[in-house]
């Protein structure tokens, strides 16, 4: 999973048949409002992960399914087995690939849509750019935050920076409120451990804007024109562009 995970209620698995003992153990620890999480794996067959799930809140011991950097295929294929509650996805100015295909589907079958890192794995917070990125800190290894690559991305940065002194607001609160006005059917979720970024995170809540506004943003930070890829290079594999699992 990426660095920003859904919150620590939720319960991830790939129970596949073999796996269901685990897979009742660990729900038999949590409540039943559990979400259970499906991962990307290649193998089992996502579906038959799904059908085990589905077993599990039949039982009550699972309440909500959803998935985590799934392809437009397997989300279709897996609410058919049993109807998923939310898809857990990167998405941020600088990660925007699943507006053209998941967030319409997602729609279409009623799916909430959970971002992961919308406030760029901290970029937008200033971190690479007016903060060091630690020695210790795995960014270190991403390639946007590569020294060449974010060299080229501090001009988004600054570019963020002027949007925000227009919004009265942080750019970290306006890259969050962005996310937060796709659609009252997303939820991010920013990670911190710092109780002012949290504090900060909940102001994003008041920045409120227009129509003209998201345009205004969305045009002037492009995916395009970020450097280097969104995920780690040995996550690659394993984002929803290759996540179509097998049929059977």
């Amino acid at each position: 999973m990426p660095r920003a995970r859904a919150p620590s209620a939720a319960a991830r698995s790939t129970c596949a048949p073999a796996a269901r003992p685990a897979c009742t153990a660990s729900a038999s620890t949590t409540s039943t409002s559990t979400t259970s999480t499906a991962s990307t794996p290649p193998s089992p067959s996502r579906t038959r992960s799904i059908g085990e799930l589905k077993k599990l809140v039949e039982e009550g011991k699972v309440k909500y399914i959803g998935l985590s950097e799934a392809s437009p295929d397997t989300i279709r294929r897996a609410h058919a087995v049993h109807p998923i509650s939310a898809v857990q996805m990167e998405w941020s100015l600088w990660a925007r690939d699943i507006e053209p295909e998941i967030v319409p589907l997602c729609r279409e079958l009623g799916i909430g849509i959970v971002p992961y890192s919308p406030i760029a794995r901290g970029f937008f917070g200033g971190r690479g750019v007016t903060q060091q990125v630690s020695a210790e800190s795995s960014l270190k290894g991403h390639p946007r935050f590569s020294a060449e690559n974010l060299e080229k991305n501090k001009q988004l940065y600054l570019k963020m920076e002027e949007l925000a002194k227009k919004h009265q607001c942080s750019p970290a609160q306006l890259a969050l409120s962005w996310v937060l006005h796709q659609g009252d059917d997303v939820v991010p979720i920013p990670g911190t451990t710092k109780i002012k970024n949290l504090d900060s995170n909940i102001d994003s809540l008041k920045v409120r804007l227009t129509e003209d506004d998201l345009k205004e943003i969305s045009n002037e930070i492009r995916e395009e024109d970020v450097a280097g890829g969104r995920q780690y290079t040995s996550f690659a594999k394993f984002t929803w562009n290759y996540a179509d699992t097998p049929k059977k």
